[in-house]
């Protein structure tokens, strides 16, 4: 079997490596598979190994028309039996009708919960004999807006539980790292700064949480282009601003998140959220909103607590209770890196991608 993966995404962020656990998974399965990515992406590189060739292309966006006729090129040249689309950016539309003009089976990944125009479902998903959700709330999001059930299935996205594990080897350099003495606590936030993960919520919810805490310091890590305004925003309360540190983006999570704890993340909508399950499977505790498939993570009382969209006392409630005990955060970390060993498996997300892959070929084989 061969797969075409196209993924549009010019940095590995959580979306672009899942991409890089399947493909490694697929060659350990004997599947071959071609990557197409953009010019200059960090993808094209780490998954050079895992693959039979990748095809760096221009990738402009929802405006460029033309990659319709690059992908169609490339899909005559390569003969695939599956076309498999992982990201927006114009990749969803335009590789979903190069594919169907050329007549191959098409899946569509999709990794977000925001809802979309009916009208414009109804039209985009026809293009695709499949469409993979990476947690059971997008997929409810697409049936609720009148995709048929048997085109959606859900296959959840997976964490390296190898690499994010739980240990305390870094604390001394994450110390020094971050500037924070031994008697200080850390929470953190691993997010890009925009508004629907709920930065602001969080500055809300720190005055009482440091009221309760005078000794927390809190990471927030990411980029986006919120970032100045949460500075601003924190830069104006002068209790918060010696305690949050801006982070920026790390691609050393593994070794500062086992060091942290609490995990904070009040997002209004998740599709699922990498940073979390990475934190769970390092042991930590999460605080988090009820959106989206962050509840498939997160169960209360269990590996962490969830709070509704915009409740900031809530929040600070919830965060301070864990501060406060030693015992309750590491009771919530086992359980959930326990969770995530269960069933956010790197084996099952292969899988679960493979078994789409033999349906649709094996349709293919019938109808031809």
């Amino acid at each position: 079997m061969k797969v075409l993966h196209v993924e549009a995404g010019r940095h590995l962020y959580g979306g672009a490596l899942q991409v890089v656990f399947l493909l490694r998974g697929l060659a350990t399965r004997g599947v071959e598979t071609v990557l197409a990515c953009p010019l200059g992406s960090a993808i094209a590189e780490t998954a050079a190994a895992d693959v039979v060739r990748v095809v760096p292309m221009p990738m402009k966006g929802e405006l460029d028309i033309w990659m319709v006729g690059r992908l169609r090129r490339l899909i005559r040249a390569e003969r695939p039996d599956v076309v498999h689309l992982h990201s927006r950016r114009g990749a969803e539309l335009w590789g979903g009708l190069a594919a169907r003009w050329e007549g191959v089976p098409v899946v569509m990944s999709r990794r977000v919960d925001n809802p979309e125009p009916r009208l414009w479902v109804a039209l985009k998903y026809r293009l695709y004999d499949r469409i993979i959700t990476i947690s059971q709330g997008i997929r409810a999001v697409l049936l609720a807006e009148g995709v048929p059930a048997e085109r959606v299935v859900c296959v959840p996205s997976a964490v390296d539980t190898e690499r994010y594990r739980p240990t305390r080897e870094y604390l001394d350099w994450f110390r020094r790292e971050f500037d924070l003495s031994a008697d200080q606590l850390t929470l953190a936030m691993i997010a890009q700064f925009i508004p629907r993960k709920g930065h602001r919520v969080l500055i809300e919810a720190l005055p009482a949480i440091v009221a309760r805490h005078p000794n927390v310091r809190v990471l927030l890590f990411g980029r986006g282009a919120e970032q100045a305004a949460i500075r601003r925003a924190v830069a104006a309360r002068p209790e918060l601003a010696r305690r949050v540190a801006f982070a920026g983006f790390r691609d050393d999570l593994h070794r500062v998140l086992p060091c942290i704890d609490v995990v904070v993340h009040p997002a209004s909508m998740e599709g699922l959220g990498v940073a979390l399950l990475q934190a769970a499977a390092c042991g930590v505790p999460i605080v988090a909103g009820r959106a989206g498939g962050i509840p498939e993570i997160v169960e209360p009382g269990v590996n962490g607590e969830l709070v509704n969209p915009g409740d900031a006392a809530a929040l600070a409630e919830h965060v301070s209770r864990l501060l406060e005990s030693e015992e309750l955060r590491r009771r919530y970390g086992q359980a959930g890196r326990r969770r995530v060993e269960r069933a956010f498996s790197i084996d099952a997300m292969v899988e679960g991608n493979l078994a789409v892959y033999r349906d649709l070929a094996g349709w293919r084989q019938r109808r031809g």
